[in-house]
């Protein structure tokens, strides 16, 4: 990932993982303003249907994140789901959107 710095190549590294640790069709990562991250990957359950953006946010903002700097997703589709870009800029209205196929080359930033 020659394009991005080390903290925006590992927020896909990180997106990767959790992308093929599920068996999902998207893997999202975010960095939070002191620089911790919250992965996570899509989520399709009978009752509850989130994308993997939408996912790592919440995992953020349970652990009481109020900002977030940065997020990559990791999947197929070239472009973000509307209610994942929402929460995203709920917590980080500025924040770095990194988007990457699964072998990890960029489709987007």
């Amino acid at each position: 990932m020659p394009d991005l710095g080390p903290e925006d190549a590992k927020l896909v590294t990180l997106a990767r993982a959790s992308r093929a640790r599920a068996g999902a069709a998207e893997g999202a990562a975010v960095r939070d303003s002191d620089g911790r991250t919250y992965t996570a990957a899509t989520v399709s359950l009978p009752s509850l249907s989130l994308s993997a953006l939408q996912a790592a946010v919440v995992l953020a903002a349970s652990s009481g994140v109020t900002r977030l700097a940065a997020a990559a997703i990791v999947g197929e589709q070239p472009t973000v789901d509307a209610a994942g870009a929402a929460a995203l800029s709920d917590l980080g209205s500025d924040a770095t959107l990194i988007r990457a196929r699964p072998d990890g080359s960029l489709s987007r930033r």
